[in-house]
């Protein structure tokens, strides 16, 4: 079935949020979405493949499009971060036939998208300062770990990207430094994303197994590896009170508060910080155990300037692809 809308001189736009596990797309017109769907990322060569099949029955003509995507964007071209691939926005108005195309940040798309959501989309983590005004930070877990800043200018804030998960993992304890140590022998360089990702959980998890000896039944430990292990880690973690799952997972609740708190000195987040990506919602009960908020309170005499900044987690899953739209319905 074939997709016409609406007379042929009308513009639409095309949005997408392009990550290592999956890939999502939306056409929108007058600002809504008329069509979208999802795409397993790893099952196709280019992002042009993945368009190409989604713009199959669709018979109009496209006037813009953004695609925020996990990686660094650098004059209009990226090599995506967890995916084999090099997009550039040329390269895409070209083969897709489409008037523009501009390449964003997937965190920074997720930025944009923050204030398209209602406060019932949002989990509150820390009220902190109700008057608080600022820069605000977002940081994000999932398959990789992203990071993002909004620059506040008194009066409305301005997202732009960064690429902090990709700075130096920072042990705070002997433990952290023999985890260190563990992961120097996997990895050319150990970031933070290491151990704050999805891959980090299961990086956690193989320290304990290798270095701590904690034992694991075989025929549960052949079940996990790099790529299932994040989701049974997690959902066990949550199940089974005082398995190295629980351990695996509260050590990792304890590095995300670690690091939000390490980012949001550096953006001096003083307005605000929220937590994106998939993991954080599906572990709310972790996340509201007390484990993120000490380890993010650990900062010495800075204690105090972070005990006041609100926290939120985002509830919608879409939020960066309700980004990219709102980028390019307004700042292409």
């Amino acid at each position: 079935m074939q997709i016409n809308l609406g007379s042929m001189e009308t513009k639409y736009l095309l949005a997408g949020d392009i990550g290592g596990t999956k890939t999502h797309l939306a056409l929108c017109e007058s600002g809504k979405k008329i069509k979208e769907k999802k795409y397993p990322s790893q099952d196709f060569k280019t992002l042009e493949e993945i368009v190409k099949d989604f713009l199959s029955d669709v018979k109009a003509p496209i006037g813009k499009a953004c695609f925020g995507i996990a990686g660094p964007i650098k004059d209009q071209k990226v090599i995506a971060t967890n995916i084999p691939w090099v997009i550039e926005s040329t390269r895409l108005q070209k083969e897709l036939s489409i008037e523009k195309v501009v390449l964003i940040n997937d965190l920074e798309a997720n930025a944009y998208g923050i204030k398209t959501l209602s406060d019932d989309e949002f989990f509150v983590l820390n009220k902190g300062d109700s008057n608080a005004r600022g820069n605000q930070a977002l940081i994000s877990a999932g398959t990789g770990l992203g990071e993002a800043g909004l620059y506040y200018n008194g009066k409305e804030h301005f997202p732009f990207a960064s690429e902090g998960g990709h700075s130096d993992f920072a042990p705070r304890n002997d433990r952290e430094i023999k985890l260190l140590k563990y992961l120097q022998s996997k990895f050319n360089h150990v970031s933070y994303e290491r151990a704050l990702s999805g891959y980090g959980l299961y990086n956690l998890f193989s320290y304990l197994v290798d270095v701590e000896k904690e034992l694991v039944p075989k025929e549960i430990l052949d079940t996990i590896d790099q790529k299932k292990g994040p989701k049974i880690i997690s959902q066990k973690g949550l199940q089974e009170k005082g398995s190295i799952f629980e351990k695996t997972l509260d050590w990792f609740v304890s590095l995300y508060g670690a690091e939000a708190s390490n980012m949001a000195l550096k953006m001096m987040a003083i307005g605000g910080l929220y937590i994106g990506g998939g993991i954080a919602p599906k572990i709310l009960d972790k996340m509201t155990s007390g484990i993120f908020m000490k380890a993010f309170l650990q900062k010495g005499r800075f204690e105090e300037l972070l005990s006041k900044i609100p926290i939120k987690i985002i509830l919608n899953e879409n939020t960066a692809l309700l980004g990219a739209i709102d980028y390019a319905q307004n700042h292409m």
